[in-house]
């Protein structure tokens, strides 16, 4: 921009500023930074033709599959789409939750885990389905004890944002008697299209329960001040962090199952798959809530 041009923009009509901004103002992110520049181009970036072009094209089909009674009333696009972002919207019957990135404006969603396969999910000895309070669905499903375990969610391609990368986590909690977690699960998302499947990304290793870090034996204080070394020392290989379980700000723990590209108009579904990598050992204290797609930070 020339020198003299940002002084010239209050002196031009709040419509034209609006028109600027539309058609260079490229995403939620963009429009922020823009409304602290100044009183006019605040109350042009807010404005709701701006605002409206960040909500998907097919946003009000998706309002009108919510199992709300209603929503709030607005007074600006800018407003709804920030309680959008904030406030995952139950739909379809209730198996699944919409939302989106703030950053980006692009689609959210969480398939709850009654959607999800779960292998002995309907043997009562092996899970329990109840209500939870912290969870967004009717039921979490809750690992009272197995040895071999097996998730999978799936998802229609059509539903996500196109030419967006994805990135797949399962949600969960531990309770304080949770075993045998600790051990190593494979996790890999594959498309699947007139029932071949084709994997995407590498597939990889990752742990529900944070694994225990090896322990040097304790040893007497003559002897750790001839050694010079600490009681415990730490673990010379760290797990990766995206192979160990991430606190959510929502109380809920989540493992990164692996990421997709999503083109645009392909009609598949995307496959994400948890799998057991050792049935020598019981598992139990899992409590999950389902299986969650984002945007990938940065793309």
């Amino acid at each position: 921009m020339e020198q003299g041009a940002t002084t010239d923009l209050p002196f031009l009509p709040e419509s034209c500023i609006v028109d600027i901004l539309s058609r260079t103002c490229t995403s939620p992110r963009h429009a922020c930074r823009l409304s602290v520049v100044s009183l006019i181009s605040r109350s042009a970036a807010d404005s709701d033709s701006i605002w409206e072009k960040f909500f998907p094209s097919d946003i009000q089909l998706i309002l009108s599959s919510s199992v709300s009674q209603s929503l709030p009333d607005f007074s600006s696009k800018k407003e709804q789409f920030l309680h959008l972002c904030d406030n995952p919207l139950l739909i379809d019957d209730g198996t699944m939750t919409f939302a989106l990135d703030k950053c980006s404006g692009k689609k959210c969603f969480m398939i709850g885990v009654t959607e999800v396969f779960i292998h002995w999910g309907h043997d009562p000895n092996s899970w329990n389905y109840r209500s939870f309070p912290e969870s967004r669905f009717s039921e979490v499903a809750e690992l009272l004890g197995v040895n071999w375990l097996e998730i999978c969610g799936k998802m229609e391609t059509r539903l996500l944002s196109p030419n967006t990368t994805y990135v797949t986590y399962l949600v969960f909690k531990l309770t304080v008697l949770a075993n045998g977690l600790q051990h190593k699960f494979r996790v890999n998302v594959n498309f699947v299209s007139d029932g071949r499947s084709r994997q995407q990304g590498r597939e990889k290793s990752v742990f529900l329960q944070r694994p225990v870090e090896r322990k040097r034996k304790r040893e007497l204080p003559e002897e750790r001040e001839a050694n010079s070394v600490p009681v415990f020392t730490e673990n010379k290989n760290p797990v990766p962090v995206d192979e160990v379980p991430q606190e959510r700000g929502d109380g809920w723990m989540e493992i990164d199952m692996g990421e997709f590209f999503n083109k645009r108009g392909e009609y598949e579904e995307v496959e994400m798959k948890l799998v057991d990598l050792d049935n020598r050992y019981s598992k139990s204290g899992l409590i999950i809530q389902g299986i969650e797609l984002r945007p990938k930070v940065n793309q």
